[in-house]
């Protein structure tokens, strides 16, 4: 079975965060690990607190894993400061895992700055370059090139920008732009398209922590980039179409939907 390690912050409502990243490890038939950079007091109506965790505690959590554990996939989510940034890519270049994702987690849906200001050069000068894969979101994007994207020709650009910075390929994820959902994949030469249709729910709860887990668990399997870029594609698609309705806000998606109906538990 195929190891994967999620670094990232807990949701304790279990919708995004590292609960997420687990779930899709799990729908997707590999090992699923954790290191806890953080803990938020959340759900599905705002993130309302967050207790980071200390980079000595970041460090062991990693050491423990690469000294014991072949790790087969790496997805790196909310890094929010920047001392927990340094010791990652610290942990990251000493053990060289072959697949890292980069989710450059920095706004929550309810406008919460998870990634302090200071920390986002950080993240791009220590992160970015060891990623095989970054998968920013519009607004990510917006803050990492500091230009507004509005149009799919913009979103090129901005692809095209940051994987100046450094990572091997970049997602740029098109989901808060009107239309279809589609989302740009560069790998420095081409670009190519992904396309869903657009699902009407205000459920879409982690969304981008579990496609970037998606992808990593699919490269993880053997998958090629742009197979295991629209894999996950569908999964979170599906997901999405099968949200749930939990809670007073923005509900999480159905992360074992397609599990649970072969197993006949829902129609």
């Amino acid at each position: 079975m195929k190891k994967v390690l999620t670094i990232a912050g807990s949701d304790c409502s279990g919708g995004a965060g590292i609960q997420a990243d687990l779930k899709t490890f799990s729908a997707h038939g590999v090992y699923g690990m954790s290191v806890i950079t953080a803990v938020t007091a959340q759900n599905t109506q705002g993130v309302f607190a967050v207790e980071d965790i200390s980079r000595d505690v970041i460090a062991q959590q990693l050491e423990a894993i690469f000294d014991d554990i072949a790790v087969d996939g790496v997805k790196v989510g909310m890094v929010s400061q920047v001392p927990t940034i340094e010791v990652i890519a610290e942990c990251l270049r000493h053990y060289a895992p072959q697949t890292i994702v980069v989710d450059p987690v920095m706004v929550s849906k309810s406008g919460y700055h998870l990634l302090h200001p200071e920390a986002e050069i950080t993240l791009i000068k220590e992160l970015l370059p060891l990623a095989m894969l970054v998968t920013p979101n519009i607004p990510e994007a917006e803050v990492m090139t500091k230009k507004s994207i509005q149009t799919l020709e913009q979103m090129e650009d901005a692809a095209r920008t940051i994987y100046q910075m450094g990572p091997q390929n970049v997602l740029l994820k098109g989901g808060h732009l009107k239309g279809d959902a589609v989302d740009i994949l560069y790998d420095g030469q081409e670009v190519n398209y992904f396309y869903s249709a657009r699902i009407a729910t205000k459920n879409t709860h982690g969304t981008g922590c579990t496609l970037s887990s998606a992808i990593t668990a699919n490269l993880a399997l053997g998958y090629s980039l742009k197979e295991a870029v629209s894999l996950a594609k569908e999964y979170i698609t599906i997901a999405i179409q099968h949200s749930l309705s939990i809670g007073k806000g923005v509900g999480p998606t159905h992360h074992f939907y397609t599990l649970y109906k072969k197993a006949g538990l829902i129609e």
